[in-house]
């Protein structure tokens, strides 16, 4: 029987700890949607800038490159696994840089998922770049997928049309890294801005759904998936982070907190109408759905 490490009071959050293959193949339940932040693979000993200080991009052993083909074996184990616990109408998001994109992109066409969508997120505070020998690195990749080629999947288009101010949103999003805000208890050293995931999660899926994070770090995911009404389950092999993600949580049980991170992103990005948050409306169905644990 599997324990979770963490399950918040009213079982719209819980977290698993462990490998993310072998704990998807320890269960069966199907997500509305997926949100995959995946190791890069380029933690190669190179340098960067942080706050104004140069620092290290390694991160850890999960990031190191095992080579292209021992990545994209990689690659394709966790999706398969991903693939058999998306419901039919259901999609998937994976970031990344060059350094795994194209390796995700294939594995996405070789187990049949439809790509919809491949979203250059620009960031507007990129880190400089200091051997001033080529472009400065300022974007990120976000693949969009379905798992079935001909089943229809849920789009919220009228929403990112107003959010866009009335025309259809392009698949390039201007938008900030991660904010001071947003590490009161600390980070992690690939966190996601909330202001991102929002938009995403807004974008593909209604109250009530429940999504899945393979990789979930310090569950940026899963914190905007309970500020919009949604339902998360993250995999984390690191306590440290799955601890973060706890008190991350926790925070969220005051309501008073809840507001004022709807009124950051708010004001960050322009993302939200009350109806979206505030108001979330009754239960679709699949809210009913519960975890088997």
């Amino acid at each position: 029987m599997i324990v979770p490490f963490y399950k918040s009071s009213d079982k719209d959050f819980t977290l698993l700890k462990g490998d993310c293959v072998g704990l998807l193949n320890s269960f069966e339940f199907e997500f509305d949607m997926i949100f995959a932040d995946p190791p890069y693979h380029l933690s190669n000993d190179g340098i960067s800038v942080q706050s104004g200080k140069q620092v290290s991009v390694n991160k850890g052993n999960w990031d190191k490159s095992l080579g292209f083909e021992k990545d994209y074996q990689f690659d394709k184990s966790w999706l398969q696994a991903c693939r058999e616990h998306l419901r039919p109408d259901g999609t998937i998001w994976v970031s990344g840089t060059y350094h795994n994109i194209f390796s995700v992109a294939r594995c996405l066409s070789e187990l049949g998922f439809k790509i919809l969508n491949c979203i250059t997120w620009v960031k507007t505070n990129p880190p400089p770049n200091l051997s001033c020998r080529y472009f400065t690195y300022s974007a990120e990749y976000i693949l969009w997928a379905r798992k079935d080629q001909k089943k229809g999947h849920f789009f919220n288009y009228e929403l990112m049309k107003e959010i866009n101010g009335g025309t259809q949103m392009r698949d390039v999003w201007t938008l900030p890294a991660i904010a001071p805000w947003e590490k009161s208890f600390g980070k992690h050293p690939t966190q996601k801005p909330l202001c991102l995931l929002s938009r995403i999660i807004l974008a593909s899926t209604k109250p009530g759904a429940w999504i899945l994070d393979p990789f979930s770090g310090s569950s940026t995911t899963g914190i905007a998936s309970t500020l919009l009404g949604r339902r998360f389950l993250g995999l984390e092999q690191e306590e440290e982070f799955l601890e973060l993600s706890k008190v991350r949580r926790e925070e969220l049980n005051d309501f008073s907190r809840r507001d004022y991170y709807i009124n950051k992103l708010e004001q960050q990005a322009k993302l939200f109408r009350d109806k979206d948050i505030r108001v979330v409306g009754e239960p679709e169905l699949q809210y009913v759905r519960e975890l088997p644990f």
